[in-house]
Formats: C-alpha cells, structure tokens, sequence
C-alpha cells in the first residue's frame, strides 16, 4: 500500500537550514524508504527537487536579503559541523503529529543556532536559543494510531555526519538557495 500523499510545506515563511553531508543524507533518506514501504506516511513521497533532509535553524515571516551576508558568515565559520541524529521527535500538530529523528545538540550547533538567531531574530517562540529542539523531520500529519506502526517500522537507528552546506526556502516563492557551497572533506 503506498503511502498517504504529503502535501507540501506552509507557504509564507522563510527558513536558514543545514544541509546534510551525502551519506547521513542518504541514512535519512533510508528512513523515509521504510516509511513509504510500510505503508506510513514519509517525507519521501514528496519528489520536488527542494526535498530534502535538513536541519532548520530559523525560520521567519520574512527574511530581508541584507540579512544574508551575516546569516552566510555565521554558518561559514561553522561548516562543516558534526551532527548526531539519535531518538525520535514526537511534536503534536492539531490531530497529528510530526515524526522526527533528533539532532544531539553539540555546543558547535547551539552556537551556530544562537548565532543565526541573533542574526535573523526570532519570530517564532520554537525557534529561539533555549526553546529549539534541532531535528530531521521523518513525516507529517502522522495521525495518533499510526504513531506506533511508524515508531516500530523505523526501531532505533543513531547515524552520525556533518552538516555539510546551508540554504536558505522561501516558502512563499517556493525557492531555495545555497548560501554555503557544500564543504568537500580533506583529500
């Protein structure tokens, strides 16, 4: 049975995200995988090419573009930056939930999340230093009963990379772009 088809992200905000190195991108992508097989709903089913595993580390009304140059300073001194995705998220969102993987939160990361925050600002309570919980989202709109199947089809599963670049969404004009390149390892 396929899964549920996703509808796509609330237009109108605007988000700086981390993005994954390819192999944890390719772990998360995994777990989207079984979701879908089992029948669960799953980020994976949403093809576009903007779809893809992240960490959000603000996200706004509006982001005025003189922002960018500090917001891109910020997160280049930070990059790359190990991440360790561990437990699953549970965020209650009116009749469902989201399902996440979350991020362990390295003193590197709450920095980096301060440090674009006090960029940015805050404008959402969830956003703030202190209030955040870093995650990968896995699924949306899980309805309470199939909380359990989906919980049980992805067990525990702890994978571990860096954050390998940064973009920014405009949920609205339904756009992305790098305001980081990809960080390439030592050769």
């Amino acid at each position: 049975m396929a899964a549920p088809e996703e509808r796509p992200p609330r237009s109108g905000v605007q988000t700086v995200e981390l993005l994954l190195d390819a192999g944890l991108d390719d772990g998360v992508r995994q777990l989207w995988d079984r979701l879908i097989a089992a029948g669960q709903h799953s980020q994976g089913v949403r093809t576009d090419s903007s779809n893809r595993p992240h960490v959000t580390l603000a996200v706004a009304r509006h982001l005025d573009s003189a922002l960018e140059p500090a917001i891109t300073a910020a997160v280049a001194a930070a990059l790359p930056l190990p991440l360790t995705l561990g437990g699953l998220l549970v965020f209650p969102a009116g009749r469902a939930t989201t399902l996440a993987c979350a991020v362990v939160p390295s003193a590197a990361l709450l920095a980096l999340h301060a440090a674009v925050s006090a960029v940015v600002g805050v404008h959402l309570p969830h956003t703030a230093p202190g209030a955040w919980s870093p995650h990968v989202t896995l699924a949306r709109r899980v309805r309470p009963e199939q909380l359990g199947p989906a919980v049980q089809v992805l067990g525990r599963a702890e994978l571990a990379g860096t954050a390998a670049a940064a973009r920014r969404w405009d949920g609205t004009a339904r756009r992305e772009w790098l305001l980081q390149e990809p960080c390439r390892p030592p050769a």
